[in-house]
C-alpha cells in the first residue's frame, strides 16, 4: 500500500506543495510544530534515509537547502532547523522547521491546527522565496 506522502506525490491527496523536482516534493506539515514547517520528501518511497543510496541522499539533502533558503528568506525567524525522524509515516522525510528558540523542534509538544487559508498564505510566502 503506498505511503501518505506517495498519495501526495501522485496528487491522490491534497498538499501544499512548496517546490518539487524529477524526484523530491517539499509541502507543508498539516499538522506543523510551528507556522511554515516543511516537509521535503523523496518520490522513491523507501522507509529508511540510511538505505538511499550516496547520490540519492545527497540530492536529497540539496533539494532541502534550496527550500531552506526559501524558508529563510520568507519567514520570520532565527534559522531554519532540520530533523529526521522517521517513525510517524514509512517513507522518508525531511522535517524542515523555522526556529525562533530551540523547543521550536521539539517534537513532543503539542502540534499547531491551522486553518486552510493559512496553510495556503504560508505556501505562498515560502514559494515566493525561490
Amino acid at each position: 500500500m503506498a505511503s501518505l506522502f506517495s498519495r501526495i506525490i501522485a496528487r491522490e491527496l491534497p498538499a501544499e506543495i512548496i517546490a518539487e523536482d524529477e524526484h523530491y516534493i517539499a509541502f507543508l506539515d498539516i499538522m506543523p510544530l510551528v507556522k511554515g514547517h516543511v516537509l521535503v520528501v523523496p518520490k522513491r518511497e523507501l522507509s529508511y534515509i540510511f538505505d538511499f543510496e550516496p547520490s540519492e541522499l545527497v540530492g536529497l539533502h540539496l533539494f532541502a537547502q534550496q527550500v531552506a533558503k526559501a524558508m529563510d528568506k520568507t519567514l520570520t525567524c532565527s534559522r531554519i532547523g532540520m530533523a529526521v525522524i522517521g517513525l510517524e509515516v514509512p517513507h522518508v522525510h525531511i522535517h524542515l522547521v523555522p526556529l525562533r528558540t530551540v523547543d521550536d523542534i521539539n517534537f513532543t509538544r503539542p502540534k499547531l491546527k491551522l486553518t486552510q487559508q493559512e496553510l495556503s498564505d504560508t505556501a505562498t510566502l515560502i514559494r515566493g522565496g525561490f
